[in-house]
């Protein structure tokens, strides 16, 4: 594929992206944050790394300057918890057992799978929609499993895996700034450092 190409499909998958499903997004981040609960994040390989991306962001850019702070997880991170998890249970279940320690009904919980079909990622989604907690589906491709279990399909619709990781990334993004500017205004400080470094 020609680097045109790709940037053409980009752009549109981008445009065919759920404006409704984005601002459905948006409110479940503002009613989680209100609630005082906490966003959870997974996947796997690129998807992991989105999850962990987002996460970042959200502890220190979309919560800095706020007297109270997103509280946002990749589950993810923790890879001895995950390795240990993998080695003595299975690999399909290092998602779901964390959840079992720290999930509320308050919480929201974000499986992010190219597929939709990554059963760690699914398992995880099944038991939080158990549990009362707002789950999310970010995917790719047809969609898959957890775009037809959880609270609020969030669908790039494009049969492209790197694709669909850069469209995913577009939307933690969109999300950051959405909530950004409704808690912050429309120029919000990201730091002095930061300020100055691009001023």
């Amino acid at each position: 594929m020609q680097a045109k190409q790709y940037i053409d499909l980009v752009k549109s998958t981008l445009d065919a992206l759920d404006a409704n499903a984005l601002e459905s997004l948006v409110d479940a981040f503002h009613s989680t944050y209100e609630k005082g609960g906490n966003i959870y994040t997974m996947g796997n390989g690129g998807s992991g790394a989105s999850a962990s991306h987002a996460a970042g962001d959200f502890l220190k850019g979309a919560s800095y300057g706020l007297d109270k702070r997103f509280k946002m997880i990749c589950l993810n991170d923790n890879l001895p918890s995950m390795m240990a998890i993998a080695n003595d249970i299975g690999w399909e279940s290092i998602f779901v057992e964390p959840l079992k320690n720290f999930l509320s009904t308050k919480d929201l919980v974000i499986g992010i799978s190219g597929s939709g079909n990554s059963k760690n990622v699914v398992n995880a989604i099944e038991y939080a929609n158990e549990q009362g907690a707002t789950t999310v589906a970010m995917s790719g491709f047809k969609g898959g499993k957890i775009s037809q279990i959880a609270t609020i399909n969030v669908h790039a619709p494009v049969m492209d895996m790197e694709v669909t990781e850069d469209v995913h990334m577009v939307i933690f993004n969109i999300v950051k700034k959405q909530m950004m500017a409704r808690l912050m205004g429309d120029n919000p400080s990201m730091g002095d450092t930061y300020d100055q470094r691009i001023g």
